[in-house]
């Protein structure tokens, strides 16, 4: 009885939460394919024709894992940051706590409606993109790996912001001046192999790194990382973001008052 109770929640709370970006999908899926257009438009057919080649492909073609994997972040972010809030600015949240629900059912359900919509998000770029350049996918399993833990830590990642945000300001903090640098500083616009030895060893630093060529490597087979590196990186994070997610649900912080 336990675990249908908690099916049934899961599946409730994953089907608001697809419900929720689906009802105003013009604000939710339809701004990254104009921002990326214009990426490849400005970056890809215009200034990339003048850099010419990068990693041994073409620059539009060495760019496009990067601004998809922009989209991923951003939209898994947003959504599970502006969602969870969003039920504790309302006080739904509490009939949940005081439900027999898990809290590793709740972390379920709203991380999955992050990532459902940061894997639709990735289809449309992708599908954009396809118009400005050939897709020669090398790695289906790498592509396909990377882009859902990479979705799921920036879904727990929107849920801890949500969870010490005290007014709608505050989950705007963190991606402004925290994930919009890390992202442009991210290997999505440049290899860091050109970097100096300091630099590259300094970007190494940066988590969207392991990200964007572990998507890289996938698609076109170039990467700056290791892909296991990539990959292990992205497991611990994603250990640590879920840790840290089901320890303040437990304790209440931000919610109970």
């Amino acid at each position: 009885m336990g675990n249908v109770i908690q099916f049934n929640a899961l599946k409730t709370i994953w089907i608001k939460e697809c419900t929720r970006f689906l009802r105003i999908w013009i604000q939710t899926l339809v701004p990254p394919a104009i921002t990326m257009t214009l990426y490849f438009v400005i970056f890809g057919s215009l200034i990339g024709s003048r850099i010419g080649e990068m990693g041994g492909v073409s620059y539009m073609e060495f760019i496009v894992p990067g601004l998809i994997m922009m989209s991923v972040i951003t939209s898994a972010y947003s959504n599970v940051a502006s969602s969870f809030f969003s039920a504790k600015f309302q006080r739904n949240i509490e009939e949940m706590l005081v439900a027999p629900v898990s809290t590793f059912t709740i972390i379920l359900g709203y991380v999955g409606g992050g990532v459902a919509r940061a894997l639709l998000v990735a289809v449309i770029v992708t599908t954009v993109a396809s118009f400005f350049v050939p897709l020669n996918v090398q790695n289906y399993w790498m592509i396909a790996l990377t882009v859902l833990l990479t979705a799921t830590l920036f879904a727990m990642a929107g849920l801890v912001n949500a969870v010490f945000a005290k007014t709608f300001d505050d989950i705007s903090i963190i991606p402004t001046f925290v994930l919009t640098p890390l992202t442009y500083l991210g290997g999505v616009f440049y290899s860091i192999s050109l970097l100096p030895s300091f630099w590259q060893t300094v970007s190494q630093v940066n988590p969207i790194i392991y990200m964007v060529n572990g998507f890289r490597e996938g698609f076109i087979g170039v990467s700056d990382i290791p892909p296991v590196t990539a990959i292990a990186v992205l497991v611990v994070f994603n250990a640590v973001f879920f840790g840290l997610a089901w320890w303040l649900l437990n304790r209440g912080t931000g919610i109970r008052s």
